[in-house]
């Protein structure tokens, strides 16, 4: 399975969330730290649930990483979290 998949669906699974972008961005740091040449290191996340609801900023992007697990995030050179409520 592909990274994108991958990241897909452990935050869907972990948060049945009404939005879910999950934006390859590595292509834009190619030469850069970071770049291993899999074209899967750098990404950004918008992702809107109410389990995020009563939960801080920080308590929200752990709860991203936790979700993503040590695995995936080992294999994450950049993640750009934009992580919401729903109106």
């Amino acid at each position: 399975m592909c990274l994108e998949a991958e990241i897909r669906s452990r935050l869907q699974e972990s948060f049945a969330p009404s939005v879910l972008n999950v934006i390859n961005e590595s292509h834009q740091h190619a030469g850069h730290a970071g770049d291993d040449g899999s074209g899967e290191s750098h990404w950004h996340v918008v992702i809107a649930s109410d389990a995020f609801k009563d939960l801080s900023r920080l308590a929200r992007h752990r709860a991203v990483h936790a979700a993503l697990g040590e695995d995936v995030i080992g294999r994450i050179h950049a993640l750009a979290l934009d992580i919401q409520v729903p109106d």
